[in-house]
């Protein structure tokens, strides 16, 4: 499934981001590395178009990715 051009995973560590997690933390609850992590992150940014984790949480909200209230 894609939403908004972004797989589940993507949308899954996108959340995490909107719920101030670390790279590590989104790591070790999602069972990848580190590494994955920023790779997929890099991924989000180039798709979304923005630019820092302010641009992707705007994104997130807009798009009803992510419900911060």
């Amino acid at each position: 499934m894609e939403l908004f051009n972004l797989t589940r995973q993507e949308i899954r560590i996108l959340q995490l981001i909107c719920e101030e997690k670390s790279n590590e933390e989104i790591a070790q609850l999602l069972f990848v590395s580190k590494r994955t992590v920023e790779w997929h992150k890099n991924q989000i940014l180039t798709k979304t178009g923005t630019k820092n984790i302010i641009g992707l949480f705007k994104y997130a909200v807009k798009n009803s990715l992510y419900n911060y209230a």
